[in-house]
């Protein structure tokens, strides 16, 4: 049977006990449920009861403990999106298609059952008649001893504050955002990275737009806790309006980012308003981390999975030939776009270096040889009678219509050259070519390749690869990067991204990992 799209559990387990049975009780529900995943706690309930009534279990510490552990356990279970509802009120935005208890749940089954679909309908209008399943999971252990008053009471706050990127939302956003609400009587203000705030983010350029953060942040806000709230705000400086609105009481925070936390308290001094108090939730830990992502639970790691994925469907284009299959590998200078392009060599790609073509298409004899010396002069030709290439960069640099000229003669005569190499690859019987070219997307080569591949790199750590390799001055190294397309520009078209950041062994494995998943799209279109 094909997992249900979206179901609710419901747990009723004592929250000292939800620490060792979250792994069982999840891993046993995500065989069930594609996701989203909603639960809800509601510790003691009898669901066999004649009437079981919805309610929302105690803000306590014993609940966030909870809640970390469920966040922990859904990280994994990869692609599960986890929601633990605080308290019922309204329909959920994913409509649950399936409803899930544990099998050990007091009572017979079929009142369980018929328990499950009355609680459900009560508390979050599902229908009535909705299928119910027992899970058969394990115990996880012995309750945990509290550690403190079994009485606590977390603090709690009319108007709180967050922030953060929330690129993807995650299980330590999710437990992030499920405290604040826990604290906010009234209202949730979250403000979200944008902008400059973004700049020196680990690869940026896979940070979703803003729009879409803003939406999902929503829906799971609104999901989880429908009595609050919630004014959610792009955030272009570090401060935004916790420093200058007069009703917060409370900035919730990490390890991390206490720091700024206390730098907003001293510039609402400065503003003659009250600090807010600072409310600090543990980082989540990431038992699945890679050698160079974060020992966290990460938005930034989650974005380093994302290389070598396919990010986007590949162009359906009825003229291109089945076979070869051509990958364009594109990049800016110093993105180890050439490194890439040569891994991809060993993995069995036939490779056309576009480079090599342009100086082709120059030679005295050339295809485009006599179209440039007649459009750019005499004065561009060494004293044998070759094109010097420095003296034809120097005329068109920074003068977009002299570029566009000599485009408009190389350009179409390496196309035809490319494509002469295409067949060849053809000739050979390679399954795959790869068209190592800089200029792809200038060139408007995208229909002459089923799927483009970019390379990128972070513009500090490009200057100083160009400044290494070819003796420029950073403000030279800096002026060609500002020539060419923005790694946002590249990504914004393409199919697969690459990042050759880390040491050579983690690009390897980020370009073995594209060729395997390129190798199984390729069966999976072979056996169509």
């Amino acid at each position: 049977m094909a997992p249900f799209a979206c179901g609710l559990l419901v747990l009723t387990a004592p929250l000292g006990a939800l620490p060792r049975r979250a792994a069982a009780a999840l891993a046993a529900a995500a065989g069930v449920v594609a996701g989203p995943l909603y639960v809800h706690l509601q510790p003691g309930l009898r669901l066999a009861a004649p009437d079981p009534r919805p309610a929302a279990p105690p803000a306590c510490p014993a609940l966030l403990r909870a809640l970390a552990a469920l966040y922990a356990a859904a990280a994994a279970q990869r692609g599960l999106d986890l929601r633990v509802l605080l308290g019922p009120g309204r329909r959920l935005a994913r409509r649950p298609r399936v409803l899930l208890a544990a099998a050990e749940a007091p009572g017979p089954p079929g009142p369980v059952r018929l328990g499950l679909q009355r609680l459900a309908a009560a508390a979050y209008g599902c229908p009535p008649r909705l299928p119910a399943v027992l899970l058969e999971e394990a115990g996880g252990g012995p309750e945990e001893e509290p550690e403190e008053d079994p009485d606590a009471a977390l603090p709690d706050f009319a108007d709180v504050a967050v922030g953060g990127t929330f690129d993807r939302l995650h299980g330590a956003h999710r437990l992030l955002l499920s405290a604040c609400c826990l604290l906010a009587r009234r209202r949730l203000l979250a403000g979200v990275a944008d902008g400059d705030l973004l700049r020196h983010k680990v690869l940026m350029e896979l940070i979703e737009p803003y729009e879409l953060r803003a939406a999902k942040l929503r829906e799971f806000l609104e999901d989880v806790k429908p009595s609050l709230h919630y004014d959610i705000v792009p955030l272009v400086d570090p401060y935004g309006p916790s420093v200058t609105d007069p009703d917060l009481q409370c900035l919730v925070v990490s390890e991390e980012t206490r720091r700024g936390g206390e730098a907003v308290n001293k510039k609402r001094l400065e503003n003659g308003l009250p600090e807010l108090a600072l409310y600090e939730i543990l980082l989540m830990k990431d038992p699945e981390h890679s050698q160079n992502e974060e020992e966290k639970i990460s938005s930034s790691s989650l974005r380093q999975r994302l290389l070598g994925t396919l990010l986007r469907p590949p162009r359906q284009d009825p003229a291109l030939p089945s076979r070869p299959y051509v990958i364009g590998l594109t990049g800016g200078t110093g993105s180890g776009k050439t490194s890439i392009a040569k891994l991809l060599g060993h993995l069995g790609a036939f490779l056309i270096d576009a480079d090599k073509l342009g100086h082709a298409v120059y030679v005295p004899g050339g295809p485009a040889y006599e179209q440039v010396v007649a459009a750019f002069g005499a004065e561009i030709l060494n004293e044998d009678g070759t094109i010097n290439r420095k003296v034809l960069g120097a005329k068109v640099f920074g003068n977009q219509e002299r570029l566009k000229s000599l485009t408009d003669i190389v350009w179409p005569e390496m196309a035809q050259m490319v494509k002469e190499q295409i067949g060849e690859a053809d000739a050979q019987g390679k399954a795959v070519c790869v068209l190592d070219a800089a200029v792809l997307l200038e060139a408007g080569w995208q229909d002459m390749v089923h799927e483009v591949w970019t390379a990128i790199i972070p513009e500090e750590e490009a200057v100083k690869r160009i400044m290494a390799r070819d003796g420029l001055s950073e403000e030279a190294a800096r002026s060609r990067l500002q020539s060419q397309m923005t790694n946002s520009q590249r990504v914004e078209q393409s199919q697969v991204v690459l990042c050759t950041l880390w040491e050579p062994d983690v690009t390897r494995k980020q370009v073995e990992k594209a060729w395997d998943l390129l190798q199984q799209r390729l069966s999976q279109k072979c056996s169509l």
